[in-house]
Protein backbone atom coordinates (compact mmCIF):
# COMPACT_ATOMS: atom_id res chain seq x y z
CA UNK A 1 0.00 0.00 0.00
CA UNK A 2 2.81 2.44 0.86
CA UNK A 3 4.43 1.95 -2.53
CA UNK A 4 1.11 2.60 -4.29
CA UNK A 5 0.52 5.84 -2.39
CA UNK A 6 4.07 7.07 -3.08
CA UNK A 7 3.20 7.21 -6.79
CA UNK A 8 0.52 9.87 -6.24
CA UNK A 9 1.77 11.65 -3.08
CA UNK A 10 4.63 14.19 -2.90
CA UNK A 11 4.92 14.44 0.88
CA UNK A 12 6.57 12.03 3.31
CA UNK A 13 5.02 8.65 4.11
CA UNK A 14 6.24 7.09 7.35
CA UNK A 15 5.80 3.68 8.93
CA UNK A 16 8.76 3.44 11.33
CA UNK A 17 8.10 2.01 14.77
CA UNK A 18 8.78 5.38 16.45
CA UNK A 19 6.39 7.29 14.19
CA UNK A 20 3.66 4.68 14.47
CA UNK A 21 4.02 4.70 18.26
CA UNK A 22 3.88 8.50 18.41
CA UNK A 23 0.77 8.71 16.25
CA UNK A 24 -0.97 5.93 18.16
CA UNK A 25 -1.84 8.57 20.74
CA UNK A 26 -3.37 11.98 21.03
CA UNK A 27 -4.23 13.63 24.38
CA UNK A 28 -6.94 11.05 25.04
CA UNK A 29 -6.94 7.79 26.98
CA UNK A 30 -6.61 5.65 23.85
CA UNK A 31 -3.89 3.81 22.00
CA UNK A 32 -4.60 2.92 18.36
CA UNK A 33 -1.82 2.20 15.88
CA UNK A 34 -2.19 3.51 12.32
CA UNK A 35 -0.83 1.74 9.26
CA UNK A 36 0.89 4.82 7.80
CA UNK A 37 1.47 8.45 8.75
CA UNK A 38 1.49 10.93 5.87
CA UNK A 39 2.64 14.56 5.72
CA UNK A 40 1.02 16.32 2.74
CA UNK A 41 3.09 18.96 0.93
CA UNK A 42 0.03 20.85 -0.28
CA UNK A 43 -3.67 20.60 -1.12
CA UNK A 44 -2.88 18.61 -4.28
CA UNK A 45 -1.50 15.86 -2.06
CA UNK A 46 -4.75 15.87 -0.08
CA UNK A 47 -6.88 15.68 -3.21
CA UNK A 48 -4.75 12.92 -4.71
CA UNK A 49 -4.86 10.87 -1.52
CA UNK A 50 -8.64 11.16 -1.12
CA UNK A 51 -9.16 10.11 -4.74
CA UNK A 52 -6.79 7.17 -4.32
CA UNK A 53 -8.48 6.02 -1.13
CA UNK A 54 -11.91 6.23 -2.77
CA UNK A 55 -10.71 4.23 -5.77
CA UNK A 56 -9.03 1.56 -3.62
CA UNK A 57 -11.59 1.16 -0.85
CA UNK A 58 -12.87 -2.12 -2.29
CA UNK A 59 -9.29 -3.44 -2.51
CA UNK A 60 -8.49 -2.36 1.07
CA UNK A 61 -11.85 -2.35 2.93
CA UNK A 62 -10.40 -0.84 6.13
CA UNK A 63 -8.78 2.06 4.28
CA UNK A 64 -9.56 5.50 5.73
CA UNK A 65 -8.03 8.92 6.47
CA UNK A 66 -7.83 10.54 9.89
CA UNK A 67 -6.81 14.18 9.63
CA UNK A 68 -4.57 15.44 12.41
CA UNK A 69 -2.96 18.70 13.40
CA UNK A 70 -1.49 19.19 16.90
CA UNK A 71 -2.93 15.97 18.34
CA UNK A 72 -4.35 17.73 21.42
CA UNK A 73 -7.76 16.06 21.14
CA UNK A 74 -8.85 14.54 24.47
CA UNK A 75 -11.63 12.54 22.82
CA UNK A 76 -9.54 10.32 20.54
CA UNK A 77 -10.56 12.23 17.43
CA UNK A 78 -7.02 12.41 16.00
CA UNK A 79 -6.15 8.69 15.98
CA UNK A 80 -7.23 5.84 13.74
CA UNK A 81 -6.29 2.40 12.41
CA UNK A 82 -5.50 3.31 8.81
CA UNK A 83 -3.91 6.52 7.43
CA UNK A 84 -3.04 9.54 9.58
CA UNK A 85 -2.71 12.79 7.62
CA UNK A 86 -0.66 15.32 9.61
CA UNK A 87 -0.83 18.94 8.39
CA UNK A 88 1.57 20.60 10.83
CA UNK A 89 4.81 19.78 8.98
CA UNK A 90 4.09 21.48 5.64
CA UNK A 91 0.52 22.80 5.43
CA UNK A 92 0.97 25.41 8.14
CA UNK A 93 1.20 28.60 6.11
CA UNK A 94 -0.48 31.98 6.13
CA UNK A 95 -2.48 32.38 2.91
CA UNK A 96 -3.84 35.89 3.37
CA UNK A 97 -4.29 38.47 6.12
CA UNK A 98 -6.57 41.46 5.60
CA UNK A 99 -6.63 43.78 8.62
CA UNK A 100 -9.16 46.07 6.88
CA UNK A 101 -11.80 43.31 6.69
CA UNK A 102 -10.43 41.76 9.91
CA UNK A 103 -10.03 38.35 8.28
CA UNK A 104 -7.23 35.84 7.94
CA UNK A 105 -6.84 32.72 5.80
CA UNK A 106 -4.49 29.95 6.90
CA UNK A 107 -3.74 26.31 6.26
CA UNK A 108 -4.97 23.87 8.91
CA UNK A 109 -1.54 22.93 10.26
CA UNK A 110 -0.70 26.42 11.56
CA UNK A 111 -0.32 26.44 15.34
CA UNK A 112 -2.47 28.94 17.20
CA UNK A 113 0.61 30.38 18.90
CA UNK A 114 1.95 31.41 15.46
CA UNK A 115 -1.48 32.53 14.27
CA UNK A 116 -1.91 34.77 17.32
CA UNK A 117 1.44 36.50 16.75
CA UNK A 118 0.22 37.59 13.33
CA UNK A 119 -3.15 38.88 14.52
CA UNK A 120 -1.91 40.62 17.65
CA UNK A 121 0.47 42.73 15.55
CA UNK A 122 -2.69 44.38 14.19
CA UNK A 123 -4.41 44.37 17.60
CA UNK A 124 -6.83 41.68 16.43
CA UNK A 125 -7.63 38.29 17.92
CA UNK A 126 -9.59 35.08 17.34
CA UNK A 127 -11.40 35.03 20.70
CA UNK A 128 -12.50 31.37 20.70
CA UNK A 129 -8.96 30.19 21.52
CA UNK A 130 -8.60 27.26 23.90
CA UNK A 131 -6.79 26.81 27.21
CA UNK A 132 -4.23 24.77 25.26
CA UNK A 133 -3.55 27.68 22.90
CA UNK A 134 0.20 27.24 23.20
CA UNK A 135 -0.21 23.73 21.73
CA UNK A 136 -3.25 23.50 19.47
CA UNK A 137 -3.54 24.19 15.74
CA UNK A 138 -6.12 25.92 13.55
CA UNK A 139 -7.39 22.80 11.79
CA UNK A 140 -8.17 21.27 15.16
CA UNK A 141 -10.14 24.36 16.15
CA UNK A 142 -12.18 24.02 12.95
CA UNK A 143 -12.65 20.27 13.39
CA UNK A 144 -13.65 20.47 17.04
CA UNK A 145 -15.56 23.78 17.01
CA UNK A 146 -13.25 24.92 19.77
CA UNK A 147 -14.08 27.34 22.54
CA UNK A 148 -12.38 28.69 25.62
CA UNK A 149 -12.21 31.33 28.29
CA UNK A 150 -13.69 34.15 26.17
CA UNK A 151 -16.57 32.10 24.76
CA UNK A 152 -18.99 33.54 27.31
CA UNK A 153 -18.82 36.87 25.48
CA UNK A 154 -17.61 35.93 22.01
CA UNK A 155 -18.92 32.47 21.12
CA UNK A 156 -17.29 29.42 19.51
CA UNK A 157 -15.21 28.78 16.40
CA UNK A 158 -18.30 28.30 14.23
CA UNK A 159 -19.11 31.98 14.80
CA UNK A 160 -15.81 33.05 13.18
CA UNK A 161 -15.68 31.03 9.96
CA UNK A 162 -16.14 33.16 6.85
CA UNK A 163 -15.38 30.37 4.41
CA UNK A 164 -13.30 27.24 4.02
CA UNK A 165 -11.87 25.14 1.25
CA UNK A 166 -12.71 21.49 1.77
CA UNK A 167 -11.79 18.31 -0.08
CA UNK A 168 -14.91 16.15 -0.24
CA UNK A 169 -15.15 12.41 -0.83
CA UNK A 170 -14.80 12.72 -4.62
CA UNK A 171 -11.29 14.11 -4.14
CA UNK A 172 -12.10 17.61 -5.35
CA UNK A 173 -11.71 20.81 -3.37
CA UNK A 174 -14.71 23.10 -2.94
CA UNK A 175 -15.24 26.54 -1.44
CA UNK A 176 -17.77 26.36 1.39
CA UNK A 177 -19.43 29.61 2.47
CA UNK A 178 -22.77 31.08 3.43
CA UNK A 179 -25.27 30.94 0.55
CA UNK A 180 -28.47 32.94 0.08
CA UNK A 181 -31.54 31.35 -1.47
CA UNK A 182 -30.56 32.15 -5.05
CA UNK A 183 -27.00 30.87 -4.62
CA UNK A 184 -28.30 27.69 -2.97
CA UNK A 185 -30.73 27.01 -5.81
CA UNK A 186 -27.90 27.39 -8.31
CA UNK A 187 -25.66 25.10 -6.27
CA UNK A 188 -28.31 22.39 -6.01
CA UNK A 189 -29.02 22.50 -9.76
CA UNK A 190 -25.49 21.39 -10.64
CA UNK A 191 -24.31 17.89 -11.49
CA UNK A 192 -21.19 17.65 -9.31
CA UNK A 193 -20.68 15.61 -6.16
CA UNK A 194 -20.82 18.90 -4.26
CA UNK A 195 -24.22 19.72 -5.77
CA UNK A 196 -25.52 16.33 -4.66
CA UNK A 197 -24.33 17.02 -1.11
CA UNK A 198 -26.10 20.38 -1.04
CA UNK A 199 -29.30 18.95 -2.47
CA UNK A 200 -29.38 16.00 -0.07
CA UNK A 201 -28.54 18.14 2.96
CA UNK A 202 -31.18 20.72 2.07
CA UNK A 203 -33.81 17.99 1.77
CA UNK A 204 -32.74 16.26 4.97
CA UNK A 205 -32.98 19.46 6.99
CA UNK A 206 -36.23 20.65 5.36
CA UNK A 207 -37.94 17.29 5.82
CA UNK A 208 -36.93 17.00 9.50
CA UNK A 209 -36.92 20.62 10.66
CA UNK A 210 -39.14 20.14 13.72
CA UNK A 211 -37.22 17.09 14.96
CA UNK A 212 -33.92 18.90 14.46
CA UNK A 213 -35.02 22.07 16.25
CA UNK A 214 -36.38 20.12 19.21
CA UNK A 215 -33.15 18.13 19.52
CA UNK A 216 -30.89 21.17 19.93
CA UNK A 217 -29.41 21.04 23.46
CA UNK A 218 -30.54 24.00 25.56
CA UNK A 219 -27.06 25.04 26.68
CA UNK A 220 -24.75 27.78 25.44
CA UNK A 221 -22.19 25.33 24.02
CA UNK A 222 -22.56 21.87 22.52
CA UNK A 223 -20.18 19.69 20.49
CA UNK A 224 -22.22 16.48 20.53
CA UNK A 225 -23.45 15.13 17.21
CA UNK A 226 -23.67 17.02 13.91
CA UNK A 227 -24.99 20.59 14.22
CA UNK A 228 -27.97 20.19 11.91
CA UNK A 229 -29.83 23.03 13.65
CA UNK A 230 -27.17 25.57 12.67
CA UNK A 231 -27.06 25.15 8.88
CA UNK A 232 -30.20 27.12 7.99
CA UNK A 233 -30.65 30.63 9.33
CA UNK A 234 -33.43 32.76 7.87
CA UNK A 235 -32.72 32.66 4.11
CA UNK A 236 -29.13 31.50 4.44
CA UNK A 237 -27.60 28.03 4.10
CA UNK A 238 -24.04 27.45 5.34
CA UNK A 239 -22.49 23.98 5.35
CA UNK A 240 -19.56 25.30 7.38
CA UNK A 241 -21.98 25.14 10.29
CA UNK A 242 -21.95 21.35 10.07
CA UNK A 243 -18.38 20.88 8.85
CA UNK A 244 -17.09 22.86 11.83
CA UNK A 245 -17.11 20.41 14.72
CA UNK A 246 -17.42 17.34 12.48
CA UNK A 247 -13.89 16.14 13.42
CA UNK A 248 -12.90 15.53 9.81
CA UNK A 249 -15.63 12.91 9.35
CA UNK A 250 -17.28 14.72 6.40
CA UNK A 251 -14.34 16.18 4.48
CA UNK A 252 -10.84 17.63 4.88
CA UNK A 253 -10.33 21.39 5.22
CA UNK A 254 -7.29 22.68 3.32
CA UNK A 255 -7.78 26.43 3.92
CA UNK A 256 -9.82 28.25 6.56
CA UNK A 257 -10.78 31.93 6.61
CA UNK A 258 -11.45 33.29 10.09
CA UNK A 259 -13.14 36.50 11.12
CA UNK A 260 -11.21 38.39 13.78
CA UNK A 261 -12.25 40.94 16.40
CA UNK A 262 -10.38 43.83 18.04
CA UNK A 263 -8.27 42.71 20.97
CA UNK A 264 -9.39 44.65 24.06
CA UNK A 265 -6.56 46.93 25.14
CA UNK A 266 -7.60 47.12 28.74
CA UNK A 267 -8.71 44.30 31.00
CA UNK A 268 -8.58 43.44 34.66
CA UNK A 269 -9.19 40.28 36.61
CA UNK A 270 -10.99 39.71 39.90
CA UNK A 271 -10.22 36.50 41.75
CA UNK A 272 -13.04 35.17 43.92
CA UNK A 273 -12.24 32.55 46.55
CA UNK A 274 -15.04 30.14 47.46
CA UNK A 275 -14.93 27.71 50.38
CA UNK A 276 -18.46 26.47 49.65
CA UNK A 277 -19.65 25.61 46.13
CA UNK A 278 -23.37 25.65 46.90
CA UNK A 279 -23.90 29.35 46.02
CA UNK A 280 -22.04 29.03 42.68
CA UNK A 281 -25.15 29.03 40.50
CA UNK A 282 -26.67 32.08 42.20
CA UNK A 283 -23.31 33.83 42.13
CA UNK A 284 -22.99 33.31 38.37
CA UNK A 285 -26.52 34.70 37.93
CA UNK A 286 -25.41 37.85 39.76
CA UNK A 287 -22.26 38.19 37.68
CA UNK A 288 -23.68 37.70 34.18
CA UNK A 289 -25.67 40.99 33.99
CA UNK A 290 -22.38 42.87 34.50
CA UNK A 291 -21.22 41.49 31.11
CA UNK A 292 -17.81 40.12 32.08
CA UNK A 293 -15.44 38.95 29.37
CA UNK A 294 -14.86 35.66 31.18
CA UNK A 295 -15.98 33.67 34.21
CA UNK A 296 -13.47 30.86 34.60
CA UNK A 297 -12.90 28.51 37.53
CA UNK A 298 -10.53 25.97 38.96
CA UNK A 299 -10.59 23.99 42.18
CA UNK A 300 -8.32 23.62 45.20
CA UNK A 301 -6.58 20.58 43.75
CA UNK A 302 -5.53 22.62 40.73
CA UNK A 303 -4.17 25.38 42.96
CA UNK A 304 -2.30 22.87 45.11
CA UNK A 305 -0.82 21.41 41.94
CA UNK A 306 0.49 24.84 40.95
CA UNK A 307 2.09 25.34 44.35
CA UNK A 308 3.61 21.87 44.29
CA UNK A 309 5.18 22.35 40.88
CA UNK A 310 5.86 26.06 41.16
CA UNK A 311 9.24 25.88 39.34
CA UNK A 312 7.41 25.02 36.10
CA UNK A 313 5.80 28.44 36.15
CA UNK A 314 9.16 30.16 36.52
CA UNK A 315 10.70 28.69 33.39
CA UNK A 316 11.51 31.16 30.62
CA UNK A 317 10.50 34.19 32.71
CA UNK A 318 14.00 35.54 33.33
CA UNK A 319 15.28 36.76 36.69
CA UNK A 320 13.16 39.93 36.88
CA UNK A 321 10.08 38.13 35.60
CA UNK A 322 10.67 35.33 38.12
CA UNK A 323 10.86 37.79 41.03
CA UNK A 324 7.72 39.61 39.91
CA UNK A 325 5.84 36.34 39.46
CA UNK A 326 6.80 35.04 42.92
CA UNK A 327 6.03 38.39 44.58
CA UNK A 328 2.59 38.46 42.94
CA UNK A 329 1.54 35.42 45.00
CA UNK A 330 1.88 37.28 48.31
CA UNK A 331 -1.89 38.07 48.67
CA UNK A 332 -2.82 34.41 48.10
CA UNK A 333 -0.13 33.25 50.52
CA UNK A 334 -1.56 35.46 53.26
CA UNK A 335 -5.10 34.31 52.45
CA UNK A 336 -4.24 30.62 52.48
CA UNK A 337 -2.25 30.86 55.69
CA UNK A 338 -5.32 32.29 57.39
CA UNK A 339 -8.12 30.41 55.63
CA UNK A 340 -6.57 27.43 53.86
CA UNK A 341 -7.00 26.58 50.17
CA UNK A 342 -10.37 27.70 48.78
CA UNK A 343 -12.54 24.97 47.26
CA UNK A 344 -12.93 26.96 44.06
CA UNK A 345 -11.29 30.04 42.56
CA UNK A 346 -13.38 32.07 40.13
CA UNK A 347 -11.62 34.28 37.60
CA UNK A 348 -13.91 37.11 36.52
CA UNK A 349 -12.40 39.36 33.88
CA UNK A 350 -13.71 42.69 32.60
CA UNK A 351 -12.52 44.63 29.55
CA UNK A 352 -13.08 48.14 28.27
CA UNK A 353 -11.67 51.23 26.60
CA UNK A 354 -9.57 52.44 29.53
CA UNK A 355 -8.01 51.41 32.82
CA UNK A 356 -10.36 53.52 34.92
CA UNK A 357 -13.45 52.11 33.22
CA UNK A 358 -12.26 48.54 33.73
CA UNK A 359 -11.28 49.13 37.35
CA UNK A 360 -14.69 50.65 38.07
CA UNK A 361 -16.37 47.55 36.63
CA UNK A 362 -14.29 45.39 38.97
CA UNK A 363 -15.21 47.53 41.99
CA UNK A 364 -18.91 47.40 41.01
CA UNK A 365 -18.67 43.62 40.77
CA UNK A 366 -17.01 43.25 44.17
CA UNK A 367 -19.67 45.46 45.75
CA UNK A 368 -22.50 43.52 44.11
CA UNK A 369 -21.39 40.15 45.47
CA UNK A 370 -20.69 41.34 49.03
CA UNK A 371 -23.84 39.58 50.33
CA UNK A 372 -22.14 36.26 49.46
CA UNK A 373 -19.38 36.99 52.03
CA UNK A 374 -16.61 35.83 49.72
CA UNK A 375 -12.98 36.88 49.72
CA UNK A 376 -12.08 38.73 46.53
CA UNK A 377 -8.93 40.21 45.05
CA UNK A 378 -8.75 42.77 42.23
CA UNK A 379 -5.47 42.21 40.43
CA UNK A 380 -3.15 45.18 40.21
CA UNK A 381 -1.05 44.27 37.17
CA UNK A 382 -0.87 42.12 34.08
CA UNK A 383 1.74 39.94 35.81
CA UNK A 384 -0.66 39.30 38.65
CA UNK A 385 -3.48 38.41 36.26
CA UNK A 386 -1.18 36.17 34.22
CA UNK A 387 -0.38 33.94 37.18
CA UNK A 388 -4.03 32.93 37.46
CA UNK A 389 -4.28 32.22 33.73
CA UNK A 390 -1.02 30.25 33.85
CA UNK A 391 -2.52 27.98 36.51
CA UNK A 392 -5.78 27.62 34.60
CA UNK A 393 -4.13 26.86 31.28
CA UNK A 394 -1.25 24.70 32.42
CA UNK A 395 -2.91 22.47 35.04
CA UNK A 396 -3.58 19.63 32.59
CA UNK A 397 0.02 19.59 31.38
CA UNK A 398 1.33 19.72 34.95
CA UNK A 399 -0.73 16.68 35.83
CA UNK A 400 0.50 14.79 32.81
CA UNK A 401 4.16 15.59 33.43
CA UNK A 402 4.56 15.19 37.16
CA UNK A 403 2.24 12.63 38.72
CA UNK A 404 4.08 9.34 39.09
CA UNK A 405 2.41 6.05 38.15
CA UNK A 406 -0.97 7.68 37.60
CA UNK A 407 -1.93 9.70 34.55
CA UNK A 408 -4.67 12.02 33.41
CA UNK A 409 -7.83 10.31 32.25
CA UNK A 410 -9.95 12.73 30.21
CA UNK A 411 -13.26 10.99 29.57
CA UNK A 412 -15.86 13.05 31.47
CA UNK A 413 -13.86 16.23 31.00
CA UNK A 414 -16.27 18.42 29.06
CA UNK A 415 -19.75 18.33 30.57
CA UNK A 416 -22.09 21.32 30.59
CA UNK A 417 -25.39 22.24 32.20
CA UNK A 418 -27.08 25.63 32.40
CA UNK A 419 -25.61 27.70 35.26
CA UNK A 420 -28.91 27.87 37.16
CA UNK A 421 -28.69 24.10 37.73
CA UNK A 422 -25.19 24.19 39.26
CA UNK A 423 -26.33 24.37 42.94
CA UNK A 424 -28.05 20.98 42.52
CA UNK A 425 -25.83 19.51 39.81
CA UNK A 426 -22.40 19.94 41.44
CA UNK A 427 -23.24 18.23 44.77
CA UNK A 428 -24.78 15.30 42.90
CA UNK A 429 -21.75 15.13 40.62
CA UNK A 430 -19.39 15.07 43.61
CA UNK A 431 -21.35 12.20 45.15
CA UNK A 432 -20.79 10.15 41.99
CA UNK A 433 -17.09 11.02 41.74
CA UNK A 434 -16.35 10.43 45.40
CA UNK A 435 -17.95 6.99 45.22
CA UNK A 436 -15.01 5.90 43.05
CA UNK A 437 -12.40 7.43 45.40
CA UNK A 438 -10.61 9.16 42.55
CA UNK A 439 -8.17 12.04 42.72
CA UNK A 440 -9.35 14.63 40.23
CA UNK A 441 -9.15 18.30 39.33
CA UNK A 442 -12.02 20.54 38.24
CA UNK A 443 -11.57 23.59 36.04
CA UNK A 444 -13.69 25.21 33.40
CA UNK A 445 -16.02 27.91 32.25
CA UNK A 446 -18.33 28.62 35.17
CA UNK A 447 -20.21 31.32 33.26
CA UNK A 448 -21.45 28.65 30.84
CA UNK A 449 -21.78 25.85 33.39
CA UNK A 450 -19.06 23.97 31.48
CA UNK A 451 -16.59 22.00 33.61
CA UNK A 452 -13.52 19.93 32.79
CA UNK A 453 -13.08 17.08 35.26
CA UNK A 454 -9.75 15.29 34.96
CA UNK A 455 -9.31 12.19 37.15
CA UNK A 456 -5.92 10.64 37.81
CA UNK A 457 -5.82 6.89 37.28
CA UNK A 458 -3.27 4.10 37.29
CA UNK A 459 -3.74 2.52 33.86
CA UNK A 460 -1.85 -0.58 34.91
CA UNK A 461 -4.83 -1.44 37.10
CA UNK A 462 -7.07 -3.98 35.37
CA UNK A 463 -10.19 -2.27 36.76
CA UNK A 464 -9.56 1.06 34.99
CA UNK A 465 -11.63 0.25 31.90
CA UNK A 466 -14.67 -0.82 33.91
CA UNK A 467 -14.44 2.29 36.13
CA UNK A 468 -14.28 4.52 33.06
CA UNK A 469 -17.32 2.83 31.55
CA UNK A 470 -19.37 2.88 34.76
CA UNK A 471 -18.47 6.44 35.68
CA UNK A 472 -19.23 7.69 32.16
CA UNK A 473 -22.71 6.17 32.33
CA UNK A 474 -23.48 7.75 35.70
CA UNK A 475 -22.09 11.20 34.93
CA UNK A 476 -23.75 11.42 31.52
CA UNK A 477 -27.07 10.30 32.98
CA UNK A 478 -26.77 13.15 35.48
CA UNK A 479 -25.92 15.64 32.73
CA UNK A 480 -28.92 14.57 30.65
CA UNK A 481 -31.15 14.75 33.74
CA UNK A 482 -30.37 18.48 33.91
CA UNK A 483 -30.78 19.02 30.16
CA UNK A 484 -27.07 19.46 29.47
CA UNK A 485 -24.59 18.15 26.93
CA UNK A 486 -21.97 15.45 27.44
CA UNK A 487 -19.50 17.58 25.48
CA UNK A 488 -19.52 21.37 25.28
CA UNK A 489 -16.33 21.96 23.28
CA UNK A 490 -14.08 18.86 23.14
CA UNK A 491 -16.31 16.87 20.78
CA UNK A 492 -17.35 13.22 20.59
CA UNK A 493 -14.34 11.37 19.19
CA UNK A 494 -14.09 7.77 20.28
CA UNK A 495 -14.82 8.48 23.94
CA UNK A 496 -18.33 9.94 23.62
CA UNK A 497 -19.74 8.70 20.32
CA UNK A 498 -21.15 5.57 22.04
CA UNK A 499 -23.10 7.80 24.45
CA UNK A 500 -24.83 10.04 21.91
CA UNK A 501 -28.11 8.04 22.27
CA UNK A 502 -28.32 9.36 25.84
CA UNK A 503 -28.75 12.87 24.43
CA UNK A 504 -30.57 12.28 21.18
CA UNK A 505 -33.61 10.35 19.98
CA UNK A 506 -33.25 7.32 17.66
CA UNK A 507 -34.53 9.57 14.87
CA UNK A 508 -31.74 12.10 15.42
CA UNK A 509 -29.14 9.35 15.60
CA UNK A 510 -30.39 8.08 12.24
CA UNK A 511 -30.16 11.62 10.83
CA UNK A 512 -26.53 11.83 11.95
CA UNK A 513 -25.89 8.57 10.09
CA UNK A 514 -27.61 10.02 7.02
CA UNK A 515 -25.40 13.10 7.13
CA UNK A 516 -22.32 10.87 7.22
CA UNK A 517 -23.66 8.88 4.26
CA UNK A 518 -24.35 12.01 2.21
CA UNK A 519 -20.87 13.45 2.61
CA UNK A 520 -18.90 10.21 2.88
CA UNK A 521 -20.68 7.29 1.22
CA UNK A 522 -17.63 4.99 1.44
CA UNK A 523 -16.81 5.92 5.06
CA UNK A 524 -13.29 7.04 4.26
CA UNK A 525 -13.11 10.06 6.59
CA UNK A 526 -12.19 9.42 10.24
CA UNK A 527 -14.58 6.49 10.78
CA UNK A 528 -16.17 5.74 14.15
CA UNK A 529 -16.42 9.32 15.33
CA UNK A 530 -19.92 10.84 15.48
CA UNK A 531 -21.39 7.72 13.82
CA UNK A 532 -20.35 4.29 15.20
CA UNK A 533 -19.28 1.34 13.09
CA UNK A 534 -20.91 -1.98 13.93
CA UNK A 535 -18.45 -4.03 16.02
CA UNK A 536 -15.87 -1.29 15.50
CA UNK A 537 -14.92 2.30 16.38
CA UNK A 538 -17.61 4.36 18.06
CA UNK A 539 -18.96 1.50 20.18
CA UNK A 540 -18.57 0.96 23.92
CA UNK A 541 -16.75 -2.32 23.28
CA UNK A 542 -14.19 -0.56 21.10
CA UNK A 543 -13.80 2.22 23.65
CA UNK A 544 -13.12 -0.23 26.44
CA UNK A 545 -10.71 -2.41 24.47
CA UNK A 546 -8.52 0.43 23.14
CA UNK A 547 -7.73 2.25 26.38
CA UNK A 548 -3.96 2.66 26.65
CA UNK A 549 -2.68 0.22 29.23
CA UNK A 550 0.54 1.58 30.68
CA UNK A 551 2.34 4.57 29.27
CA UNK A 552 1.27 8.19 29.12
CA UNK A 553 -0.71 9.22 26.08
CA UNK A 554 1.36 11.73 24.16
CA UNK A 555 0.29 14.62 22.01
CA UNK A 556 2.35 16.28 19.36
CA UNK A 557 3.46 19.81 20.12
Amino acid sequence: MKEEIQKIFKGEIEDSADIISKYSHDASIFEIAPKLVLFPKDKEDVKSLVKWVGENKSKYPDLSITSRCAGTCMAGGAIGESLILDFTKHMNRLINFNPETMSITVEPGMFYRDFEKITLEKELILPCYTASKSLNAMGGMYGNNSAGEKTLKYGKTEDYIIESKVVLADGNEYVVKNLNGEDLAQKISGATFESGVYKAMHSLISDNQEEINNAKPKVSKNSAGYYLWNVVKENNFDLNKILVGSQGTLGIATEITFRLVPNPKYSKLVAVFMNDLSPLGKLVDEILPLLPETIEAYDDKTMQLAVRFFPDFLKNKGLIGMIKFMWSFLPESVLMLSSGFPKLILLVEFSGTGNEEVHNKCVEFVEKIKPFNLKTHITKSQTESSKYWDIRRESFNLLRKHVAKKRTAPFIEDIIVRPEFLPKFIPELNVILNKYKLTYTIAGHAGDGNFHIIPLMDFRDSSVASVIMELSEEVYDLVVKYGGSITAEHNDGLVRTPYLPKMYSPKMISLFASVKGIFDPQNIFNPGKKVPILNGPGTKEYLSSHIAKEHEAKHQS
